[in-house]
This record gives structure tokens, C-alpha cells and sequence, in this order.
């Protein structure tokens, strides 16, 4: 793909600044929307030199130290649903994104993609960012749930059902919507890339597996170490 000059890119923040010019004149946070903006051009400019970088290593631990800071960032951000659980809830949060990411990583980069080396950065990287975010998102949702429906006297199971439920509903969307109403990131990168779509379709399948599965699987260990630790409570 052609490389974008800085004054091409330029133009794709024209509807973003009418965006917050009219949120502003509607006295609605636009503060908020403008340090969101922000940060995240700060933040991808960084990560380009970052990752930069560690694509260049052959070093596997750099790679192990890249998913630990994953991990352990994920485990906290999770959290801000329930910022005032946080110091308790961090320690089952950051088991239950390792472990339930992780497995699906392995499962991924050693089962389907055969990765050679095995912790070849340019697929890593990117992949374990994509399940660890997954992962994050659907414990944040459960944690939320969990206890807003704890608060009203329901029962655990009743409240880890529920909180279950909601944690899974944006990624089971997404998979009713693929193909449907979106092409997601991957696929439509590689479509164009040039990749033929039929490839691109089967990379996108094994995505969305492991999204459904990393949540999935981060969201049951969570709820299960929480409900360990009501029964030892009482």
C-alpha cells in the first residue's frame, strides 16, 4: 500500500474537529473528546517508534516483557468500571486476563499459525494486543454487572449469569455483524494489501475465534474466582 503524506492524513481530522466544534456549541464535553483525540495521536505516534523497534528484536524476552505490560495495563483498565473495587478485584483480574488470553495466544500463534520463530514479534505483538484488549473489555463489562446486580440483592449465580450475558454481547455482535454490516480491521487490511479475500476470510475467522474465545474464557475464570471468593466470605 502507498505510504500516506502527513498533509493527506491531515484531512481525516476535518470531520473530527466539526464533530467536537459542535459537541462545544452544545455545551456537551467536548474537553473530553479533544484529550481522547489527543492522547491517541500521542499514543499511536509512540507505539509506531515502539513497535518499530521490537519488529527489529530477535530477542524473545523483549517479547515476553511487551505482553507482560499488556497484561498487567489491561488487568488495571479493566477495572474502571468498578474503580472503587480496584485494589481487590486487581489480583483475580490479572489471573483471569493472563490466563484466558493467554491460552488462546499460545493456541493461536503455536497451533494455527505455526509461528517460526515462536514469538515472531510481527504476529505476536499485534495478536496478543487484539486478545489481551478482548479480554479486558468483557471482564470490565462482567465486573460492572457483577456487582451493580449484587447491589440490588441479587443472588450470585443470578447476578454472575446476568453479568456473564452482558460481558459477551458486544463480541457475539460482532460475529452476527461480520460480513454482514462490517469487514473488520484484519480482513479489510489484507483485501487491501492485495491479499485474495477467501485468505483474508479464513485470517478473519481465526480472529474472531479468538476474540469470542479469550473473552469468553477471561469472563468465566473472573466470575468463578469471585464466586470462590463470596463462598469463603460467608
Amino acid at each position: 500500500m502507498d505510504s500516506i503524506s502527513l498533509g493527506r492524513l491531515a484531512l481525516a481530522f476535518l470531520p473530527v474537529f466539526i464533530v467536537i466544534a459542535v459537541l462545544r456549541r452544545w455545551s456537551l464535553p467536548a474537553t473530553s473528546a479533544f484529550y481522547a483525540l489527543t492522547r491517541m495521536l500521542g499514543q499511536l505516534l509512540l507505539v509506531g517508534y515502539v513497535l518499530t523497534f521490537i519488529f527489529g528484536t530477535e530477542q524473545s524476552w523483549v517479547v515476553l516483557v511487551v505482553l507482560a505490560v499488556m497484561i498487567t495495563a489491561s488487568s488495571w483498565i479493566a477495572l474502571g468500571s468498578v474503580p472503587e473495587r480496584r485494589g481487590g478485584l486487581y489480583v483475580g483480574a490479572l489471573i483471569s486476563i493472563a490466563l484466558g488470553g493467554g491460552c488462546v495466544l499460545v493456541l493461536i500463534t503455536v497451533g494455527v499459525l505455526t509461528l517460526n520463530p515462536w514469538y515472531d514479534p510481527r504476529y505476536m505483538v499485534p495478536l496478543a494486543g487484539m486478545i489481551f484488549a478482548a479480554s479486558m473489555n468483557a471482564v470490565s463489562l462482567a465486573a460492572e454487572r457483577l456487582y451493580a446486580e449484587l447491589s440490588r440483592g441479587e443472588s450470585y449465580v443470578a447476578a454472575r449469569n446476568k453479568a456473564s450475558h452482558a460481558a459477551l454481547i458486544p463480541v457475539i455482535n460482532s460475529l452476527l455483524a461480520v460480513g454482514l454490516v462490517s469487514l473488520p480491521g484484519m480482513m479489510t487490511g489484507q483485501i487491501l494489501a492485495g491479499v485474495s479475500p477467501l485468505v483474508a476470510a479464513r485470517y478473519q475467522i481465526m480472529v474472531m475465534c479468538m476474540l469470542f474465545a479469550a473473552a469468553g474464557l477471561s469472563v468465566i475464570l473472573f466470575l468463578w474466582r469471585e464466586q470462590a471468593h463470596e463462598f469463603r466470605e460467608e
